[in-house]
C-alpha cells in the first residue's frame, strides 16, 4: 500500500503519496482547513502510513482526526520529535531541515553536503561524509528581506522578486532588487567557498530562481524535505509492519 506524506509549513502545506522511498506528484495548498485538505487527499485511497510533519503542535482533536484516516499515523511536530531521534540530528532543528538532511545523506552516500533551503527563511546546513551534522545557520529568505525593507523603513516601497534578466526601470526599485538578490548570492557563494569539497544542494520555493544564477555545480531537489519523510516512513514500515 502507498503512504501519504504531509508537510505543514509556515505559509503552505505540501503533500505527496509515496511508494517506498519514491515520491509521487506533489500537491501544494494554502489556506485554512488543513484537516479538510488532508481528508480530501484520502477520498479514494486509504494510506498504510500517514506521516504528518508540522511546524506547529498538532492538537489532540486533530490527531484523532488523522488517526481515523489511515492504518498507521507518524506524527512529527514540536511535541513529537521521536521520528528523528535515530538519525542523529540535533533536537533544535525544525523537521523540514532534519528531513532534508536525511534525504541528502540517502542521495549522496559517502559525500559531505551543504544544503541550502531557500524559502521564507534561508537555512544552510552541513553534514560530513558519514552524514553527521556539522552545523547550520538561519537568515531571512528573499521575499522576507523585501518585506522587512518595506516594513522597517519609511521611504522604501515593497518590491517583488524581479524576473530573471529584467532589471526594473525605476532606479530605487532596481537598487532594492539588486541589493537583496546580490546579498543572497554573496551569502551563498561565501558558504560554498568555506566548504568547497561539499556537494551543494538547493531546495525550497526559491531554489530554481537562485540556481539559475549560480556558476558552481549544484543539485536542485525542490522536495528534499518530503523525500526525507518518504525515507523515514519507508524505514518505519520495514522495521515495524512488514
Amino acid at each position: 500500500m502507498a503512504n501519504l506524506l504531509v508537510e505543514i509549513g509556515n505559509t503552505a502545506v505540501k503533500a505527496a503519496w509515496s511508494e517506498g522511498s519514491v515520491l509521487g506528484k506533489t500537491v501544494r495548498y494554502q489556506g485554512e482547513g488543513v484537516m479538510n485538505f488532508i481528508s480530501s487527499l484520502i477520498d479514494r485511497q486509504t494510506p498504510l502510513v500517514l506521516t504528518v510533519a508540522s511546524v506547529r503542535n498538532v492538537t489532540p482533536e486533530e490527531r484523532e482526526t488523522l488517526e481515523d484516516l489511515c492504518q498507521y499515523l507518524l506524527l512529527l511536530d514540536p511535541s513529537h520529535p521521536d521520528l528523528l531521534s535515530p538519525y542523529g540530528v540535533p533536537e533544535y532543528l525544525s523537521y523540514d531541515r532534519a528531513a532534508s538532511l536525511v534525504a541528502a545523506t540517502h542521495l549522496f552516500k559517502g559525500k559531505a553536503c551543504t544544503v541550502f533551503d531557500l524559502g521564507t527563511t534561508l537555512t544552510v546546513d552541513r553534514i560530513d561524509a558519514q552524514g553527521r551534522y556539522e552545523g547550520g545557520d538561519i537568515s531571512l529568505g528573499c521575499r522576507t528581506r523585501f518585506k522587512a525593507l518595506n516594513r522597517y523603513s519609511k521611504a522604501l516601497p515593497l518590491v517583488n522578486m524581479p524576473a530573471a534578466g529584467r532589471p526594473s526601470g525605476d532606479p530605487l526599485t532596481s537598487s532594492i532588487e539588486t541589493g537583496v538578490i546580490s546579498g543572497i548570492m554573496f551569502e551563498i557563494e561565501g558558504y560554498i567557498r568555506s566548504n568547497p569539497e561539499n556537494i551543494v544542494i538547493f531546495t525550497g520555493g526559491d531554489a530554481i530562481y537562485f540556481a539559475k544564477r549560480m556558476k558552481n555545480s549544484i543539485f536542485v531537489v525542490c522536495n528534499l524535505g518530503l523525500m526525507g519523510l518518504a525515507i523515514i516512513t519507508d524505514e518505519y514500515v520495514k522495521k515495524n509492519i512488514q
